[in-house]
């Protein structure tokens, strides 16, 4: 009965999924072949050669359409992996439920894949495609592609775009449209439900009413995902340069909190309020939009302080001193981020950044000294004055620090030198002065 159902809803079965080939010239898109990378153009030209078809497809075509630089140029042809294998010495094939292959040219990294085909697809009992090494044309690819704006593909040798979906009339009108029934298509692959949220924030698309109105309903079935595929997607969100926008679409297509920890503590930090997470994405929102690197275990360290905080100050309300509160919260963290999908490089830093913080209130004798040593000085410090910023720890803490990383090592010593005589006098002032000992009274030796 399942195997049934699939097959009435699949793409394919859909009136408003029906393929209609339209081949835009030159004159009706713009894009010449030099805007190409050296390697795209490379790979498709010599697939060409070897008498296979080939196009650059995807979001490239797609950005180049909108007048945006493309971040990597994927690649889609009829000839197999392991065809496309012995053409190019340099790649490799990876992939389990589809087979790719990496081309490498030069320092750049084509991802060339076989036009998929829509029979023997497998799924589970959740109706999720499981394993999908079928291979097909490439109508039959653009069926299986998610939105009409993902399937354009662009033959640079004829300088044409071949489209199924109306996807560049769509791009023109900026809406965001799925291929097929767009139920069916969040039932095979949930996570379609994150890069509809994105690409739409990314883009300034609309999202098409009938593409929309599934999202809230299957959102939930995200839980059921691996978590190191959904930590990716969701790494997705808060590096596409428009993390800010993505909290918004979450919110407006009624992505309900609950799914992963750290979309939950995104979508909090989305109400309002002040909070360390906002400014911190909009920071990495402007780096890179101006290609400046950007360090995901600093961004996870904001997106999940409110939380960490939270541990600390009842830590620190139950008697604790601030680096042992920190600690315990931190490690009551770690049990249950295990789960997360969270790799270690990237958790590592976060804690890192974390167990930092209390020691910047030290800044008497050498302690300063050794501090601003540490490899992670200057993250942790960053985080200091986002703490500042946004009430979570004192501005005139953060401004010390600034004074003293810039200083030279004389001006560093007499500052750590000040707060030495000022906590002495501070203690100085705070302890008892003793009471003199009363003189016993003398005894009298008179004669009785």
């Amino acid at each position: 009965m399942l195997k049934k159902w699939l097959h009435k809803v699949l793409p394919g079965k859909s009136g408003k999924a029906r393929a209609r080939k339209e081949v835009v010239p030159f004159a009706g898109h713009r894009i010449s072949a030099d805007m190409l990378s050296f390697a795209a153009e490379k790979v498709v030209r010599r697939l060409h050669n070897e008498g296979f078809e080939a196009y650059v497809v995807g979001g490239a075509v797609r950005d180049l359409l909108l007048g945006i630089e493309p971040k990597d140029f994927d690649v889609a042809t009829d000839a197999t992996p392991e065809q496309v294998r012995k053409i190019f010495r340099r790649s490799r094939i990876i992939g389990r439920r589809f087979q790719i292959v990496h081309v490498m040219v030069g320092p750049e990294t084509i991802e060339v894949t076989t036009f998929r085909g829509g029979g023997k697809v497998q799924h589970n009992e959740h109706g999720r495609i499981m394993k999908d090494n079928t291979y097909g044309s490439m109508e039959e690819d653009a069926m299986r592609r998610d939105f009409t704006c993902n399937a354009l593909y662009y033959d640079p040798i004829r300088q044409q775009i071949t489209d199924f979906h109306h996807g560049v009339a769509d791009i023109r009108a900026r809406r965001l449209v799925m291929i097929g029934n767009p139920a069916a298509r969040y039932q095979e692959d949930p996570v379609r439900v994150l890069r509809a949220v994105r690409l739409s924030a990314k883009l300034g698309f609309e999202v098409e009413r009938e593409t929309a109105e599934p999202i809230a309903e299957y959102a939930g079935r995200l839980k059921q995902e691996p978590a190191a595929r959904l930590f990716d997607e969701i790494m997705k969100l808060l590096f596409s340069g428009h993390a800010l926008q993505c909290l918004t679409q979450l919110e407006r297509l009624g992505v309900a909190a609950g799914i992963h920890p750290i979309l939950t503590a995104l979508q909090q930090a989305g109400k309002g309020g002040q909070n360390i997470v906002t400014p911190a994405l909009r920071n990495t929102d402007e780096r890179l939009r101006a290609d400046k690197p950007v360090s995901v275990g600093f961004v996870l360290a904001a997106v999940m302080w409110p939380q960490l905080e939270n541990h600390w100050q009842r830590n620190l309300a139950a008697g604790l001193k601030p680096a042992p509160a920190l600690t315990q919260a931190v490690n009551g963290l770690r049990d249950i981020e295990k789960g997360w999908g969270v790799p270690q490089r990237f958790s590592a830093t976060m804690r890192e950044i974390w167990q930092l913080q209390p020691q910047f209130a030290n800044r008497r004798g050498a302690r300063p000294h050794r501090l601003i040593a540490q490899p992670r000085f200057r993250a942790a410090y960053d985080f200091l004055l986002l703490r500042a910023e946004t009430g979570s720890a004192d501005p005139e803490l953060a401004q010390w620090w600034t004074a003293f990383q810039h200083a030279d090592d004389e001006t560093r010593l007499l500052m750590s030198a000040k707060q030495e005589q000022e906590s002495s006098r501070e203690s100085g002032e705070k302890r008892k002065r003793r009471r003199k000992p009363r003189k016993k009274k003398e005894s009298s030796n008179h004669a009785v």
